[in-house]
């Protein structure tokens, strides 16, 4: 049950963890009747108040705010108990605090637990301390605490539990080998219950991602399967946790490719105790940021052809000096005289309010340089009449004031695009289908994401600041561009990046490396990028079949280390193309036998989706929510999810041909399976896989 390097009492120690978790599995169940009865109590509460407030009594709508809030956290601590009460911890940590000079034994868990609501019997994974765990071994150390000093430790043991339905199965204090030994059993497990166990085997290197301080930019690079999203959603967790009085859940927001990855990611939040956290497609955010009037005159298109020109740090960057320019040929600063007061505004004025306000738009800089005209005026005026300064003040109340030009971003837009398009003869029609798709008012997102630059640096009146943190998952999917704008557009943000280049499905506009998003993003010392190589998703044999693709998707640039756990190997089907479909049908219900909670038949198309859910008798097509059961899908909206079994449709030459672009595209198909894979096929294979 116990294993330990060293000689010890196997008997008492057991008997000590068992007498341990029984003390506060009953713990946790007194704290569950209590909290019961308070929530009880409480909505008795809540709602003879709310009947108070509509009859408008007294201040009683300030007791039934105090009541509500009082309610929701009695709400959330019966939550944290029920949810303990099958797995109350996973970790315990013995050692001395030499800072503080005392010993302590810790239990660390998914929810933290209290004793008379002060004591703490079960430490949460995200408090300073749990950090030990996850990074220290044995021996003098730290543990980091948010904006306070380090720690200084002796760590004398790191002890994993196996607690499954409140009974204790086992219990390891080899550091690494045990962590593994557990990860391995729970990755073995059906996708859901690796969810709902991965907090207790994070790993060294995602824990450093996870607890890293909030006032900084990163960028995730990790394989297929090493936790990617996982780690992120776990870092908007402990941010909250740890911050929570520099942060608010609505000032995260989590940026995806499409709403099927965003509704599967969403769908992990509550188990991580992360409510009202912000989720938008990337060709959302920049509609978004542009306002009402965007959304409803213009249409967002997909990619164009120019979109690879278009999704590149030197086109955002082309566009920004023109911003620029257009900016200072509308400001044309030099000193304002007035032919009685003199010089009212010198442009030495008018240049140290821009040196000391950098980033506001041309409408912004014209508003601040009133002000000052006016107050100047004013000043100036100390000694003449009333009737005088009010004149004066009139007749300068507007001196600035390009709004009078009528100028929309779609036309500034058209501007610098024609600039462009007339460099040269050979780029004369450089950007014709942009510009003919602009003025129909039909827009790519880079396109979207210019115009939001253009809003930023020309029309903007007021900053937008309701984001401290964003989160963008599979970010390798879309070009420098819309980093650069989104830093841009909302520059009190920092940004956290996940992606895989090995995994860029839109090749010609993604990213195949991250170079040049580091100097879009970056711009301090302490911005940091992270590599994850090893791969907790696939076994052993579906790792070594995607490592073959993966040597032509990224030239080797970023190998796989899977975690040592083996299955079957992938199994081809084989068929002449009228008895594929009944293969297909046999082989969706033999994998279903096995008692798969997710199964997906991956397709290269959408077109061939639809054939084979009409198939598989499956009617869901419109669904972008990520479910149990069998799911159909077209290669493109698999990205970021993962399926006990996956099944690819057709995975032949025609379909995926050898070179890098289709290379990653299957990649990113086998890579999705966490314990079988299937191929159906009525050709040869394509030469990928071979």
């Amino acid at each position: 049950m116990a294993g330990k390097k060293g000689t010890w009492n196997m008997n008492q120690e057991q008997k000590e963890e068992l007498l341990h978790l029984e003390s506060c599995l009953s713990l946790i169940q007194e704290n569950i009747r209590l909290y019961e009865a308070r929530e009880q109590a409480g909505r008795k509460e809540v709602t003879a108040l709310f009947q108070a407030v509509k009859k408008g009594e007294g201040d009683s709508y300030g007791q039934l705010t105090a009541s509500q809030n009082i309610l929701e956290h009695t709400q959330n601590a019966l939550r944290k108990n029920r949810a303990a009460l099958k797995k109350p911890y996973f970790g315990r940590i013995d050692y001395d605090d030499l800072t503080y000079e005392s010993t302590e034994r810790l239990y660390i868990g998914k929810n933290g637990i209290t004793k008379n609501q002060t004591d703490v019997v079960i430490v949460d994974w995200r408090a300073p301390a749990a950090s030990i765990y996850y990074e220290n071994e044995l021996g003098h150390g730290f543990y980091y605490v948010p904006e306070a000093d380090d720690v200084e430790i002796d760590l004398h043991r790191k002890r994993t539990y196996d607690i499954s339905d409140g009974k204790l199965l086992g219990f390891y204090d080899d550091d690494v080998a045990a962590n593994d030994e557990l990860l391995v059993k729970y990755l073995s497990q059906n996708k859901e219950a690796v969810l709902g166990d991965i907090i207790a085997t994070i790993q060294k290197e995602q824990n450093e991602i996870i607890r890293d301080i909030p006032s900084k930019n990163i960028i995730v690079q990790g394989v297929a399967g090493s936790g990617k999203t996982t780690v992120a959603l776990h870092r908007i967790s402990y941010l909250l946790y740890n911050y929570e009085d520099k942060y608010k859940p609505a000032e995260f927001c989590i940026i995806g490719g499409n709403d099927m990855l965003l509704n599967y990611i969403s769908s992990g939040l509550p188990e991580l105790d992360v409510k009202n956290v912000r989720q938008m497609r990337m060709d959302a955010i920049f509609p978004y940021f542009l306002g009402n009037h965007f959304k409803k005159s213009f249409r967002i298109v997909p990619d164009l052809p120019e979109a690879p020109l278009k999704s590149r740090l030197s086109f955002v960057r082309k566009l920004d000096a023109f911003l620029k320019k257009w900016q200072e040929d509308a400001l044309s600063i030099q000193d304002i005289t007035d032919p009685e007061l003199g010089v009212v505004l010198s442009s030495a004025n008018m240049e140290e309010a821009r040196f000391y306000h950098p980033d506001l738009s041309l409408f912004q800089t014209e508003k601040l340089f009133n002000e000052r005209l006016a107050s100047r005026i004013r000043f100036l005026c100390t000694e003449r009449t009333p009737e005088y300064k009010k004149a004066k003040l009139l007749n300068y109340r507007k001196y600035f004031d390009s709004s009078r030009h009528k100028w929309t971003e779609d036309s500034i837009y058209l501007a610098f695009l024609e600039t462009l398009s007339g460099e040269s003869e050979e780029s004369c029609s450089l950007f014709s289908a942009t510009i003919e798709s602009v003025r129909k008012k039909r827009f790519d997102v880079y396109d979207v994401a210019s115009l939001a630059l253009i809003k930023k640096r020309i029309l903007q009146k007021k900053e937008m600041d309701e984001f401290s943190q964003i989160i963008v998952d599979e970010a390798q999917d879309f070009g420098e561009t819309v980093y650069y704008v989104l830093k841009e557009i909302f520059p009190p943000c920092f940004f956290t990046i996940m992606g895989d280049v090995s995994q860029n499905i839109r090749y010609e506009t993604g990213m195949n490396d991250w170079e040049s998003l580091k100097k879009a993003l970056f711009k301090e010392e302490r911005d940091s990028f992270y590599l994850l190589a090893k791969s907790y998703r696939n076994t052993i044999e579906i790792s070594q079949y995607a490592g073959k693709v993966l040597e032509k998707a990224s030239q080797g640039s970023y190998r796989i280390q899977p975690v040592i756990r083996h299955g079957l190997p992938p199994e081809i089907h084989r068929a002449d193309t009228a008895s594929l479909p009944a293969l297909l049908l046999e082989t969706v219900d033999a994998v279903k036998a096995k008692n798969f909670e997710t199964i997906a038949v991956v397709c290269r198309t959408e077109d061939e989706a639809a054939e084979v859910r009409s198939i598989l008798d499956i009617t869901d097509a419109d669904s972008s929510a990520f479910h149990n059961g069998v799911m159909v899908l077209p290669v493109m909206l698999t990205k970021g999810l993962e399926f006990d079994c996956v099944i690819l449709w057709k995975p032949d030459e025609s379909r995926y041909g050898n070179n890098p672009r289709e290379a990653k595209l299957l990649y990113v198909a086998i890579t999705r399976a966490l314990h079988e894979l299937h191929l159906m096929l009525d050709a040869d294979p394509s030469s990928l896989l071979l």
